[in-house]
Parts: C-alpha cells; sequence; structure tokens
C-alpha cells in the first residue's frame, strides 16, 4: 500500500509545530537564563554552595529516572551503581591508572551504559514490577560488597581523594561558585535533552510501553528495545551525575553510593514528579536541602524530615510538579494551539499477484486440554471486507491474536500476502502492514487523543512519506473518524464511543494494507454504530482490506463482503452473509434456532 497527498503538507506541518511551542519555550528559557545569573553572581556561603552542586548532580543522575520510570514505566532500586561507576571509573582513571579526565569520564559513562544495557536485558526474563525491583536491589547489593572489598582498586573504606575537577579550556573551575554554574548549566542541557527525548519518537513509544505493553508491541513498537534502551539512557546520566558529583567534593567512598543512595534518587524523581524534567529537580533541592533546613530541630528533625515528605506525597500524589500543574491549569487553562489543515487519508493497495491477501492454513491453538482454534482454514481477499461471526467463546479473538502474533499457534501457517507470518513478534507483523483494535479497548489512557493516534503513525511502514509529519498524519486519521476537534482531550476522559473510535484511528494512522477491527461496534449506539458502518464502507471503498469481528449482524449484513462463522474454535461455515444465514449449523450454533432465515 502507498499513500498519495498533497506537498503543501509540510509547510503547514512546520508552522503548527512552531506555534505550538514559542511563547512558553520563550518563558522557561527566560527563568533559567535569570536562575544562572542569580547563582553566578550571587556569593552564596561554602556550605550552600557546595549543597546546591550536590543536588545539581543529584538531579542529574534522577533525569536517568525520568526517562526509566517516567518515560517507560520501569523501576530501579540501583540508580546509586551508575552514579557511582561514573565515580570511581573517572576516580580511580585519572588517581590510578593516570588518565585524560575526559577519557576517564567516557570510559565510566561507558561502563555504566553496559551494565545499563546487561540489567535491561535481564528486566526482560522477569515479569511485574516489584520482581524487577528485587533484581536493582541484588545488583546494587553486590556492587556495594564489591566497592568494599576490593581495597587494592577501590581503596575500600577509606576511599579515593585528590579527585580533580573537569578541565574546560580558558575556564578555571576550582573555584566552588564556578564548579556550580557549570554543573548547573550542565543540568540545564542534559534536562533539555530528556525533555526533547520525551516529545520524540523513542518517547512516545517509551510512553505507549508504560500504558499498556501489549497495545504498544501490537501497534508496531518493539517493547524490549524499548525497555533496554530505557535502561542504558538511565544508566548515561546515572554516571554523568556521578562523575559530577566527585568534582564537588574530591572525595568519594563506598557510604556516597549505597542503597540508601538509590533510595533517595527513587525519592527525589518521584516527590518532584516522575515525568518532569522540573519536578526531579526541584525534588533533588528538596530531598539535599530539607535536613539542612530542619537541622535545628536537632534530635528530631528526621523523624519531621519523613513526616514532610510523608504529608507532601499525600497532598500531591502526581509529585511537587504534578500538583503545581494541576493547580494553576485549574485557574488557567493553558492556549491550546489551533488544528492544522490536513487533507484525508487516501489509500491505495499495493500491486500483487494474489488476490488473497491473508491465507490461514489448518491454523490450531490450544490451551492444555481446551481448543480455542481447531484446525481452521480462510482466506480473505485483497479490498474485501471479510467478517469473523460466532457465538461468545468460538475462538474469534484468539484467531486474532494468532495472526498479530500474540500467540504462537500450536499448528498451521497464518500467510501475509503469500508469505508466512508465523511466530514472528507482535511488532514485527505490524511493519509488514497489519493492524488491529481490542475487542477490550487498549489506549494510553494519561495522553491525548492526538498523542494515542501519533503512537500508531510513527510506527506506520508509511510514515512520513507523504503526510509531511507525524502530527498531520495523525490528524488525518482523527479526521477520517470524525473526532479531529477533540484531538488535544484526554483519551481517560472521553465517551466510551469515542474511545473506540480513536483506537480505530490509531490503527489506520500506520496506513495498514491489512485491519483487523475486534468488536468495534460493541458499546456504541445507535448513531455511533450507523458512523462505524460509513467508516468501514469508506475503507472498503479505499480499497483497504479488513477483517471484522463483530455480533451485530445488521452491521455485518451492511458491510461485509464475505463472512466465516466459528463455533467451538472451527469454521462452520463461510460464504456470504445471506449464504451462511441458511445454513442449519450456523442457525443451531450461532443464531440458536432451526427455521430457515429469509
Amino acid at each position: 500500500m502507498t499513500i498519495a497527498a498533497p506537498t503543501t503538507i509540510r509547510p503547514l506541518q512546520r508552522g503548527f509545530r512552531g506555534r505550538r511551542v514559542t511563547g512558553r519555550g520563550a518563558l522557561v528559557v527566560l527563568v533559567v537564563v535569570v536562575l544562572l545569573l542569580v547563582t553566578a553572581l550571587y556569593p552564596f556561603n561554602d556550605l550552600y554552595t557546595l549543597l546546591l552542586t550536590q543536588a545539581a548532580s543529584f538531579a542529574v543522575a534522577a533525569l536517568g529516572l525520568v526517562i526509566l520510570i517516567g518515560y517507560s514505566g520501569q523501576i530501579s532500586l540501583a540508580q546509586a551503581v551508575f552514579f557511582g561507576i561514573g565515580a570511581y571509573a573517572l576516580a580511580i582513571g585519572v588517581t590510578t591508572v593516570h588518565l585524560e579526565f575526559w577519557v576517564a569520564a567516557v570510559a565510566g559513562i561507558a561502563l555504566a551504559a553496559l551494565l545499563g544495557l546487561l540489567l535491561g536485558l535481564v528486566s526482560l526474563k522477569v515479569s511485574g514490577l516489584h520482581y524487577l525491583a528485587l533484581v536493582t536491589i541484588g545488583v546494587q547489593t553486590i556492587f556495594e560488597l564489591w566497592l568494599l572489598n576490593q581495597v587494592n582498586v577501590t581503596q575500600g573504606p577509606q576511599g579515593i581523594v585528590n579527585i580533580p575537577r573537569a578541565p574546560l579550556p580558558g575556564l578555571s573551575l576550582d573555584g566552588d561558585q564556578a564548579y556550580l554554574v557549570f554543573c548547573l548549566c550542565l543540568l540545564c542541557v542534559l534536562g533539555s535533552l530528556v525533555w526533547w527525548i520525551g516529545r520524540m519518537r523513542i518517547g512516545r513509544a517509551m510512553r505507549a510501553v508504560r500504558e499498556n505493553p501489549l497495545a504498544a508491541e501490537v501497534i508496531g513498537i518493539p517493547t524490549y528495545r524499548v525497555k533496554v534502551e530505557a535502561f542504558v539512557l538511565s544508566a548515561v546520566f546515572g554516571a554523568v551525575g556521578g562523575i559530577l558529583y566527585t568534582g564537588a567534593y574530591a572525595f568519594i567512598s563506598p557510604d556516597d553510593f549505597d542503597l540508601n543512595h538509590s533510595i533517595i534518587f527513587l525519592l527525589l524523581t518521584v516527590l518532584g514528579g516522575s515525568g518532569s524534567v522540573f519536578g526531579v529537580t526541584l525534588g533533588a533541592v528538596l530531598v539535599v536541602f530539607l535536613p539542612e533546613w530542619l537541622e535545628f530541630l536537632q534530635n528530631t528533625y528526621m523523624a519531621v524530615y519523613g513526616l514532610a515528605l510523608i504529608l507532601l506525597m499525600i497532598a500531591m500524589p502526581t509529585g511537587i510538579w504534578g500538583g503545581l500543574r494541576l493547580i494553576v491549569g485549574h485557574w488557567i487553562k493553558p492556549a491550546r494551539p489551533p488544528l492544522p489543515a490536513v487533507p484525508p487519508l487516501t489509500f491505495r493497495a499495493p500491486a500483487s499477484k494474489s488476490e488473497v491477501m491473508l491465507a490461514v492454513r489448518s491454523l490450531s491453538m490450544y490451551f492444555g486440554g481446551v481448543k480455542a482454534v481447531d484446525g481452521v482454514d480462510m482466506e480473505v481477499r485483497r479490498g474485501q471486507v471479510h467478517a469473523l461471526v460466532g457465538p461468545n467463546g468460538s475462538g474469534k479473538t484468539t484467531l486474532l491474536n494468532v495472526i498479530t502474533g500474540i500467540y504462537e499457534p500450536t499448528a498451521g501457517d497464518v500467510l501475509l500476502d503469500d508469505r508466512s507470518i508465523t511466530g514472528l513478534r507482535p511488532h514485527v507483523i505490524a511493519s509488514r502492514g497489519v493492524s488491529r483494535t481490542f475487542q477490550l479497548i487498549r489506549l494510553l489512557r494519561s495522553e491525548s487523543v492526538l498523542e494515542n493516534v501519533m503512537v500508531g503513525a510513527q510506527v506506520g511502514r508509511w510514515a512520513e512519506q507523504a503526510h509531511g509529519g507525524l502530527t498531520a498524519q495523525a490528524m488525518a486519521a482523527l479526521e477520517l473518524v470524525g473526532l479531529s476537534s477533540i484531538a488535544y482531550e484526554d483519551a481517560k476522559n472521553l465517551p466510551y464511543g469515542h474511545q473506540r473510535l480513536v483506537e480505530i484511528a490509531r490503527a489506520l494512522a500506520s496506513m495498514p494494507s491489512l485491519l483487523l477491527l475486534d468488536e468495534p461496534a460493541a458499546g456504541l449506539n445507535d448513531a455511533e454504530k450507523q458512523h462505524l458502518v460509513e467508516l468501514i464502507a469508506r475503507l472498503r471503498s479505499e480499497s483497504l482490506t479488513v477483517v471484522l469481528i463483530e455480533h451485530d449482524m445488521e452491521i455485518v449484513r451492511s458491510v461485509s463482503d464475505a463472512v466465516t462463522v466459528l463455533n467451538f474454535g472451527k469454521a462452520i461455515a463461510e460464504g456470504t452473509c445471506e449464504s451462511i444465514l441458511r445454513e442449519r449449523a450456523v442457525q443451531e450454533a450461532y443464531m440458536g434456532v432451526v427455521d430457515v432465515v429469509a
């Protein structure tokens, strides 16, 4: 399948993006510049300068947890390990091996990235965040023991002293305030990078994995690879934070990188707001400064410190930054960018010698002794709507799950354009032009309607080839289903029928050659069902091939070119809607009657 669209889309897209970020972006830049100038000019005392530098290094390390926890939904209690690898690689490299500062720093970042890669691969073997947390605690414990016992390398509990600061051409960082400004500038750069990652394809893919891993995989996102990438990026930021930390004190010991520090990193991330660069920076400042501010309470200050953190989390469960945004958003409604003008999606079937797009050959799927699909044969012809009907539990959704790679079949084969796709991962099958919806809606609930559909657009085979940008492509899909006017609404706030249409739009945005709809009319009212019928008819007129699971026989009668009936996992009839309804086996199994249907 290819797609045709006017060449005027790209200028429209550029203008749309520009209007979206200009005002708010300028304000953020202005605030950051002012804060940096104040930090550079104001004569802080030595203690506050040191604490601010420590907070900056903690914030840099916590940026990795923004990616890992906030974006991808993974969890780690080993961020202090990556923090320590960066610090110790630098310290050992410059004091013992006598490497150049930047060579030792790069080596530390590379070692942390390698461990992050290994930890990410291990995470694929465990299911559930609690098991992943236990794995990372184990890594943290091993690292602590290594630091304490490898005295010849790490100097053990005595630590390493006289660690130099980063050399910069023409600039001296010997002064504590100059080094603080350097750390804050680097924090701004790296924070901007993390913010940018969250708004690019990789960040959108990570959020899809966080919200619904199964839906993300079937849409076309390689969930395993995304999780590993999140761990690697988290490790890199942790190592950079550790390198900055060594310059603040010129001394490190194992106590600086124990489990307590991993808990501190997790705490400041959740406290500030796990998905926000500004949130973790604010969390780092509070976690570092609160003990200092409460020290006048003497023996009770730690109890008050803990109570203050608990009260903050109760009052603002989404973190301080999330709470502030909620409060401000209640009084000030942010201006939404205007909707761009986009041309409609235009599907065009690819040239192929075979009239059969999808062929199912003797397909079986057994779960123990339950034969959910039992030797099914089915052919779906190109450009047609092929309905799959049958009573509840007849194996319809299971058949779709096998076709899309969620299940590996017990026996049989699935052919797409005469090529076997049996046993392939769901994201690979999606990359070959197969897209689907689910019986139970699987949207990214915390994302906007537009972001949901953009996830589908970015993994499509034809993404940005003709529509000049993901936003325009997603908007075109929303326009097709009639929801472009609510593009910026949160998906979780939509009525059920609209959520169904958003899921269909997401599937269409990937420009599939084969669309699988699993009970799309479930929960729709009569007007919404009529709209769905018109939409499917439109897709058929555009030569898009559709497989439709549906219980509403009026819809099946209205849009289908061919129908396959399943019962107890077997195909008991195939033909037009009128012909299959006259068959006695169908009447007994599906309709519950034995009279001839006219």
